[in-house]
């Protein structure tokens, strides 16, 4: 959404088009200078000054209201969008150019795979769409400048296409990011493919395609140049130290350093493997990978991960330790699952050849032991859902009614009062300026999506009808009608609210009580909840943002087929790029993620692979109600009644106590928090609220216009820059042959840390 900031710094600059003035010439040059990424200083003789913001605000806000005075299109506009968004539109101005699909393929692969790369790794930084968006407007204005205005014309069609078809125009731009953001991510079919071959041998979006068009409904904006470009350089060349050269640097174990030889010394400091206490971390990943970015997130929202971060780690971790927290002491901080003596389960060995429970075998081995840190995370996994409902329930409720009746009113009103535009379309649901600006583009019929729908169904039942993706043919349908149940309510709360609500392990559990019941009893595959989840999790996530993209769409007046086709092409070249790094990693990594080697930065160590087999071997093979029967896990079913009923009694005592503002004490992101595996990784959440504090609180407080300008670009750089050092390590050191960094005193072959006398 960085994109939506160009038009409040074009009606800062003066220069809103008219459509009804200028030529397609002269709105393309305005176009094209209005999509600066930055405010440019004002300069004086003796210095430079950043423009004083609180006065273009008041002017600018005191003339949109006198322009909204005189025109009721605009007036129906929610002041933040009239604040942010162009409310003209040329035409005329390219889109789907022999540019953008450049640009696309250029942005897409590498993001593919550094995306599907990240979910092997234990630590890893996102790809960076805002760096996508920047980084697009200069290569978009060196192609315009660059490229030849030649016509080439398809062989055998009547086709032909411009290389280049003028100055570099801001609907490409958004296109090519919207590109991205569909197929420049990784692909959560991922985890039964890796785990079928290593360890055992979309489209819900038509149910609620109006809520992009509703004016009430405002996605939320961050507004992210040599600066830029240095920061993306030091952070790739600096990433060198803590990936490859210098791994000591990942994680500074100060209490290691005191006494490295001793046991309870070396778990208290130790990040890799420990309780991280007064552990700091110079990687990265390790910052900024704790479910947030420490640059991008609200600073509360911080504070919050990282106090679950301090009571999983510093309390309950040495409570489970060295007291009385749990019976089990085995693999306290593993989720992988263990025999009575702490030895890894040979999960392998307790299923008979058709993938179910050997209970000879099974009494032999014995019951199956989760690591205590394990357990409790799967408690607040599952606590977190109905937290996060009756928190929105409870102290949500006043700002989604109101938000919900200005939408339902709007409605309302538009049926009554154009009631002759039944049928023709969803724009004319609407007379705010926006809609009527789309009213000019065709619509993405409903048949798009049928068909869409259909082809990727039509693929589904046949795989699972040849048994390949090891679930029965009825749990198809249950996924999908769960994730239209859930798609619904979900995305209107995401839309309106900027909530996202996440599922967990949620699906596996459901598919665990489907598939042992006599008519799923055929399909207990530890592979089979991972399938289930994918499908009616994606369906989900991927709907809710592809929707996103759409209200980019709708708010940068692109017409919308050529959205959907972004999104689309996106998609379609993504996919293959993950499938090849699944090949890949599992080629040349598998090792390390099966576990038979270690590797000593504890990063290809393939935890969420991991955590999707223990939740295969328990939903499916064991079986919930077989799984709560054992004493550890007895109190994981009461995790749905502590997380629906603690936002109640918050809400009860907030509204006696307001000044103790327990409206920020939000337990679902808590609760979230301490469901976050750590996978024996507990260094960097300390470098991560120091670093939040000094961008997210102090230089926010502080020296707001400063951070302003710089804040979401160095975001952007840094991440890009971590995962351009993940692809240039992958191509300098791991592509062909592989080349280890020799051991010496940074790189130690026992602990990179030096807790040299730390339990494994």
């Amino acid at each position: 959404m960085a994109l939506l900031g160009v038009f409040r710094r074009r009606r800062q600059e003066g220069q809103i088009l008219d459509a009804s003035q200028g030529d397609a010439d002269s709105a393309g040059r305005i176009e094209d200078r209005a999509e600066e990424p930055s405010i440019k200083p004002e300069v004086n003789d003796s210095h430079t000054v950043l423009p004083d913001a609180e006065k273009v605000q008041v002017s600018e806000t005191l003339a949109i209201e006198y322009e909204s005075a005189d025109d009721p299109e605009i007036a129906a506009l929610p002041l933040q969008v009239r604040q942010l968004i162009n409310l003209h539109d040329d035409p005329t101005l390219p889109t789907i150019t022999f540019r953008y699909f450049l640009l696309s393929v250029i942005f897409v692969i590498p993001g593919a795979f550094l995306s599907q790369l990240s979910y092997f790794r234990t630590t890893s930084a996102n790809y960076s769409v805002f760096f996508v968006q920047i980084a697009c407007h200069y290569f978009g204005h060196f192609l315009a400048r660059s490229l030849p205005a030649w016509v080439i014309r398809v062989p055998g069609t009547s086709w032909s296409f411009s290389l280049n078809p003028g100055p570099w125009s801001i609907k490409e731009h958004v296109l090519v990011t919207v590109t991205a953001a569909s197929g420049a991510t990784y692909n959560m079919g991922y985890a039964p493919i890796v785990l079928a071959e290593l360890w055992y041998g979309s489209d819900a979006d038509d149910l609620v395609r109006d809520v992009p068009q509703n004016r009430y409904i405002v996605a939320p904006s961050q507004t992210p140049d040599e600066g830029l470009f240095f920061a993306l350089l030091g952070m790739t060349l600096w990433q060198f130290l803590p990936e490859y050269v210098f791994p000591f640097t990942s994680s500074l174990a100060f209490l290691c350093w005191v006494a490295p030889r001793n046991p309870v010394a070396n778990f208290i400091g130790s990040g890799l493997g420990g309780m991280g206490f007064l552990n700091l971390s110079l990687d990265w990943s390790n910052i900024n990978w704790n479910g947030s970015s420490i640059m991008l997130t609200p600073w509360w929202t911080q504070v919050l991960l990282f106090l679950a971060f301090a009571f999983n780690c510093w309390v309950l971790l040495p409570a489970a330790k060295w007291g009385n927290l749990g019976s089990y002491k085995h693999g306290l901080m593993s989720n992988s699952l263990f025999m009575a003596n702490g030895t890894k389960y040979p999960t392998a060995e307790v299923l008979t050849p058709t993938y179910h429970l050997n209970e000879t075998a099974f009494q032999e081995y014995g019951p199956m032991y989760m690591g205590m840190q394990n357990v409790w995370a799967t408690f607040f996994d599952y606590a977190k859902l109905p937290a996060a409902i009756t928190w929105i329930a409870t102290f949500g409720f006043t700002q989604v009614r109101s938000n919900l009746k200005k939408i339902f009113d709007s409605r309302k009103k538009a049926g009554t009062t154009n009631a002759n535009t039944q049928g023709q379309g969803i724009h004319y649901k609407y007379n705010d300026r926006l809609n009527v600006i789309q009213r000019q583009y065709k619509e993405i019929p409903s048949w798009w999506y049928i068909a869409l729908f259909l082809a990727a169904f039509v693929i589904l039942i046949t795989s699972i009808a040849c048994g390949y993706l090891f679930i029965p043919i009825w749990t198809l349908f249950v996924g999908l009608a769960s994730a239209a149940i859930f798609v619904i309510p979900f995305a209107w709360l995401y839309a309106i609210s900027n909530y996202q609500l996440e599922t967990g392990s949620f699906n596996e559990l459901m598919y665990g009580y489907m598939v042992h019941t006599k008519a799923g009893q055929n399909h207990q595959h530890p592979c089979g909840p991972s399938v289930y989840g994918s499908i009616a999790g994606d369906a989900w996530y991927r709907a809710q943002y592809m929707l996103q993209d759409q209200k980019i769409g709708h708010y940068m007046h692109i017409p919308p087929r050529e959205i959907f086709f972004s999104q689309i092409f996106g998609t379609l070249m993504g996919v293959p790029i993950n499938y090849a790094v699944i090949r890949w990693v599992m080629d040349t990594k598998g090792d390390y993620l099966t576990g038979k080697k270690s590797d000593p930065l504890n990063q290809w160590t393939g935890q969420k692979l991991v955590t999707s087999n223990t939740m295969g071997v328990q939903y499916a093979v064991l079986g919930p109600k077989r799984l709560f029967a054992e004493a550890e896990m007895a109190p994981l079913p009461w995790s749905f009644l502590v997380g629906a009923v603690i936002p109640p009694i918050l809400y009860v005592f907030h509204r006696f106590l307001p000044k103790l503002r327990i409206d920020l004490w939000n337990v679902s992101i808590f609760f979230g928090g301490l469901a976050m595996f750590y996978g024996n990784v507990s260094t960097g959440y300390t470098s991560a609220i120091i670093g939040a504090y000094i961008t997210m609180y102090w230089a926010y407080r502080r020296h707001f216009e400063v951070w302003k300008r710089y804040n979401y670009l160095v975001a952007a750089a840094f991440d890009a820059g971590f995962n351009l050092n993940m692809l240039l390590i992958f191509l300098f050191f791991g592509a062909g042959k592989q080349i280890s960094m020799s051991n010496w005193w940074g790189n130690n072959a026992d602990s990179v840390e030096r807790c040299f006398a730390l339990e494994s």
